[in-house]
Parts: structure tokens; sequence; C-alpha cells
């Protein structure tokens, strides 16, 4: 897989080639009923479940989903609703930003949700060597944020963002208990045993075997109906798939092609279907030798067979992707086309750099970069996976007529932590999707390259940079256009993305799985119950 989200809704069909399908039971008539314990796969599993000190990518959000609630949440329309917030108001200049917390809620330990506890989970973000990359280069060293009362919080941020709360719907806006977060300072260990104030609260964890959580009796936004939910991370698709046609799964997440054609063969399971949000890539280090050369960066993007990848990997499931928007994008540009599948323009390239650079020292895999007349380069990538090995050499045979390719599959949290330190190569990767776009800025931006770095490759480009301020601070979509798809031309010239396909993400459901898209605001507000792989349990039910 799956790499570093009534009858039939009114959603497109993804069979005609648009981006979403939902296929759910009706459940017009029926009635919700407690009891039960959901049992959901993951792709992995995650070094902790810290929303102020932990990676969390697709599997750690997923399970932060049940014991922790967001500031702000998204709809269906990928517009932000407040959410553990009451209300945001901007500044006239869109440098600030003041949120008011709804009055009466506690963690599930008792400590009030207060201005102070939003406050001491923002430092704690800031704070984090890694978690912090999203959040320090946005905000002034002093005064990011004020305390106006009891309930109410003014960010302050260091350029204009008309849609700030976006920003609060994922990690960043999950609240834990201070007190929690206190302790988990002290003892490292508590950092698996997290303390929210979501709808589930946690119960047991055993790594990379199954966390258990159970109902909140006392959730603020509503009735819960399971009395548990429990994830088993799954690292290979095709055991997780199995287990899910064995009953031993309610659901699973997947983005393997043969897992998402084999639940679509058997119609006793309902599904969501989206490549609307991350694509999937080959990613280059531009800050080490060999790929500091945009010469070698283009001969890899020339060398990759795109074509064979998409046929062989994705199956016909994916669609294939030049850029980070989808067709359907009004951010789509459609004159980027990424050059792929020409291994002799690739071998030209290289033998001009070998002649050049070749004796300079790789330091990720310790060579020369070049010998006899190819580029060495490593390639790594999450596993185990039979799926992700499959990638490697289906690539390698690509890459060999003009680079030495070796291999490191690693652990998804390991390979997470080599890649922000900088020490690969090339890695196969999954990224980008954000519902608002600018919010993609942490991966791009040159203010987020350090020794920890979210920009992954590790370029800085200033042009780039005002893209996407100017994007930030600008709430019409309309205007926005232009300026993303500028962006997109930028990073098509750069070379450091060779883009495969648009993740397509499947959700699957046993057929008693009720409640799945049922989720809402408190006023109501209906919220999006898929992204990027993850969905949300407050309103799910077992018939």
């Amino acid at each position: 897989d799956d790499g570093a989200e009534p009858a039939p809704a009114d959603d497109e069909d993804s069979a005609d080639g648009s981006p979403t399908e939902v296929t759910l039971a009706p459940e017009a008539n029926d009635d919700p009923v407690a009891g039960g314990t959901l049992r959901y796969g993951l792709n992995a599993d995650v070094n902790g479940l810290n929303p102020t000190a932990s990676s969390l990518p697709v599997a750690g959000l997923m399970m932060g989903n049940a014991v922790f609630d967001t500031l702000a949440a998204l709809t269906p329309d990928d517009d932000w609703v407040p959410y553990l917030a009451e209300s945001f108001t901007p500044s006239e200049d869109l440098r600030s930003w003041t949120m008011v917390l709804r009055p009466g809620l506690t963690f599930h330990d008792g400590t009030p949700v207060n201005s102070e506890a939003a406050v001491i989970n923002f430092e704690a973000q800031r704070a984090h060597p890694l978690v912090g990359l999203a959040v320090k280069p946005y905000f002034p060293e002093e005064g990011a944020t004020t305390i106006v009362d009891d309930l109410t919080v003014t960010f302050n941020l260091l350029e204009p963002d008309a849609k700030f709360p976006t920003a609060l719907t994922g990690q960043l806006g999950m609240i834990a208990s201070p007190a929690w977060i206190a302790a988990a300072l002290e003892d490292a260990s508590l950092n698996q045993a997290p303390v929210g104030t979501g709808p589930f609260v946690f119960d047991t964890r055993s790594e990379d075997s199954v966390t258990r959580f159970v109902r909140n009796e006392a959730w603020w936004n509503g009735e819960v109906y399971l009395d548990a939910v429990e994830f088993f991370p799954v690292p290979d698709p095709d055991n997780r798939t199995d287990l899910l046609f064995g009953g031993e799964l309610d659901a699973m997440h997947t983005t393997n092609q043969a897992s998402t054609l084999d639940v679509r063969s058997d119609d006793t399971f309902q599904r969501i279907e989206s490549d609307t949000g991350e694509e999937s890539f080959a990613m280059m280090n531009s800050s080490v030798p060999p790929f500091d050369d945009i010469r070698a960066r283009q001969a890899l993007t020339l060398a990759t067979p795109v074509d064979l990848y998409n046929e062989l990997i994705a199956l016909g499931v994916n669609r294939p992707a030049e850029q980070m928007f989808i067709p359907e994008s009004p951010f789509y540009n459609p004159d980027v086309v990424q050059e792929h599948d020409d291994p002799d323009a690739a071998v030209a390239l290289v033998e001009e750099y070998c002649a050049e650079r070749g004796s300079e020292e790789n330091p990720v895999t310790g060579t020369p970069t070049c010998t006899d007349g190819k580029i060495n380069v490593e390639l790594q990538w999450s596993g185990p996976s039979v799926v992700q090995t499959r990638i490697a050499d289906l690539l390698d045979e690509g890459w060999s007529p003009a680079f030495n390719v070796t291999f490191d599959e690693l652990l998804e949290d390991e390979h997470i932590q080599q890649t922000a330190f900088g020490q690969y190569n090339v890695v196969t990767w999954r990224q980008f999707g954000a519902r608002n776009p600018a919010n993609d800025r942490v991966w791009l931006m040159c203010r987020n390259i350090g020794g920890i770095s979210l920009n992954w490759p590790r370029l800085c480009d200033e042009e780039r940079d005002a893209i996407i301020l100017e994007t930030m601070a600008t709430a019409d979509d309309a205007a926005r256009v232009p300026l993303l798809q500028e962006l997109v031309r930028k990073m098509n010239e750069d070379y450091l993305y060779v883009f495969f396909n648009h993740t397509l993400w499947l959700n699957a459901f046993a057929e008693n799985v009720r409640g799945v898209c049922d989720r809402t605001a408190p006023d109501g507000t209906p919220l999006t119950c898929e992204i990027n792989g993850r969905n949300w349990f407050s309103s799910i039910w077992l018939q």
C-alpha cells in the first residue's frame, strides 16, 4: 500500500472519472442502537498518539479522531466551521484571529477546556522539534497568542491568512488535556495513552497489535453509540483485506489497488472512494549529491516508468497525475506536463553529470556519486509491504540505464524521521491534498527547512514562497486560481517530485456498519466523513 479517508449518496460516481464515490447502506428506516465494538484495520502503527509531540500520519490521525476533537472542522464542500470552538473572528488585516471556546467542556480527566488549555497545546506544538515545524514558522516568537478571558484566545500571525481556521481541522487543532501533556513530558510512555475531549476514551494500547478506545458517556456533542473502537495496524494490504473478508475486521482503509478491486467486486461491503486528496510520487532530496544538481533530478524524472507503474501497480484504479490537483479542481493547471518514460534523455544528462561531478561523495550511500557512468542512489520506502517492494523493483528497472539503485525498507515512523532529517536520496511518498491548498505551505516554503525539515526536498524558492503567501492572504477562490496554477508550474520546473497518480483512498465497511457519514457540527451542519483515508467515529453504530 499504502506508502509512507442512506442509499448511494448524491456524490459523483467515480466510474465515470469523477473524484468521489460513496456507497453506504440505506438508513432511512433504521434508528441507531448502542453497543458493539468496531474493529478497524489501519495501514501502519505510529510512534505515539500525542498531537503536540508525535508525528501523525494517516493511521495516527485516524486514532486521534476517536479520542480528540478539533477546534474547527471541515464541511463536505471544504468550508470550515467552528467545532470545539464556538467562533472565530478575524481582524481586518487577517493577521489576527480571535477564538471563543464552548463553555462548560472538560477533558476526559476532568480538566477544564479553557483558554489556558488551548495556549498550552499551542505552545507545546510550537516547541516540539518536529510538530513545531508546521507551527513556529508562521507565528512571531513573542506574542503569538493573547488570552483575552477564560474562553477567548487571539492567535497573532506573521502574515495574513484568510482561512486560518482550516489549519485547526487536523492535528494542529486536536486539543489534549494540559495535565496529560505535562505528565507526558515527564514520562514519554504516556504519549501512548492520550487524553482528549473526544467521543471515545483511551483504554489500552499494545503497539503494533491493537489500540482500544471506549465510549465517552458524557461527550459534549451528542450520543455515542459504539461501546468501543479497536484499531489494528496491518501494514500488508493483502493481509488487511483478507481480515476484512474473513470477518475479523469491520472496516479498513487502503490505497492498495488490488484490495480496492476486491472490495468493489463484493457488494456486501460499503465503501467510500476518493482521489480528491493526496498524490503518490517519488521525491528527491535536493540538499545533498546527487540531487542537489537539477540535471540529476531531471534525469530521474525522465527515467521513471510512470506509464508502466500505472499499468502494473495502479491496475487502472488510479488516475495518472502530473501535478498536485485533480482535473476537476479549479486550481488544476492544464498546461503542466511532466516528463517521464524517456531513458535515453536520462542517460545523456547522467553522462554529463558524471563527467563533472562523478567523484563527489553521496553522503547517503557513502559511495562516489557515480560508478561506471551511472549515478548511485538509495531508494527508501516504508514497509514491510509486498506491493512497495514490487514498486521498488519496477522503479529500479526503469532507472537502471542511468542509475545504480540500492534499497532501504523501513517501518513507517522511522521512514518519516529519516526523511525529516534529510537522510535519504529518493523516497516513495504520499502527500499534498490539503482541503485549503495554502496549508500545503508547510511542505514547500523556505522557512520549513532546517536540521529537521517538513520541506522534505529541502529546496528554497523565494518566488514560490511569494506565491504561497499571496494565496494565504486571498479569501476568494477565484482569485486563488492563477496563483495556485503558477505554483504548480514552478513545482514542475524544480524536478523534485515525480508524480505517479492521484492517490485513491478506499474506506471499506462491513454491511452492518451504519452512520459513517452522519457526523455533524453542534449547530447541525453536516461535516465531511472522509479526508485522505481518515474517517470519524462519533456517529457510527452497528446494526
